[in-house]
């Protein structure tokens, strides 16, 4: 018979954890459009970095400080660029192994973006794992500032990652 508390402890030892993955995406200023969306797994495992196409003209300051660093990742994470469908497909062959992926943002923006890469078309949606998503308050510590490439994604949410385990 279980007692308060109880369940703490059989959701501890069960043997299927979930995987935290830090989400950052890099996009053309304030509602534009999604230049490069990367996922980092808390384990230090296989990363995802997507780019994208953009129409129509770049904001200013995204052209200085985003757009010449999209490219800056390891070879073996570098994709052509996709479109909708084809970036909605990694994204759930990717979660697809993980029964309960949470994803952690230090930006809104980010989950709007990521959602929006899921459903495809209208009416059309990928299929992934129920996901969870958790809005974390960074204090003073920007990401981009403390990337080893700054507004990169990819860099991004490695150092987002990094800044939340160090503080477990």
């Amino acid at each position: 018979m279980f007692q308060a508390g109880d369940w703490r402890q059989v959701a501890q030892s069960s043997s299927v954890a979930a995987m935290r993955y830090f989400l950052d995406c890099e996009y053309n200023g304030f509602g534009g459009a999604l230049l490069s969306l990367a996922l980092v797994p808390e384990d230090g495992g296989e990363e995802l970095y997507l780019t994208f196409d953009c129409e129509g003209p770049i904001h200013p300051w995204v052209e200085r400080n985003v757009v010449p660093y999209i490219g800056n990742v390891p070879e073996a994470l570098k994709l052509p660029i996709m479109d909708r469908r084809q970036s909605a497909e990694a994204i759930a062959m990717y979660l697809g192994h993980d029964d309960a992926p949470e994803i952690l943002v230090d930006w809104p923006s980010d989950i709007e973006l990521f959602c929006g890469l899921l459903s495809f078309a209208p009416g059309k949606m990928v299929v992934v794992p129920e996901l969870v998503f958790r809005l974390i308050q960074t204090g003073s510590f920007s990401p981009a500032e403390n990337s080893a490439v700054p507004h990169n994604a990819l860099h991004d949410a490695r150092a987002l990652r990094d800044h939340v385990l160090g503080l477990e």
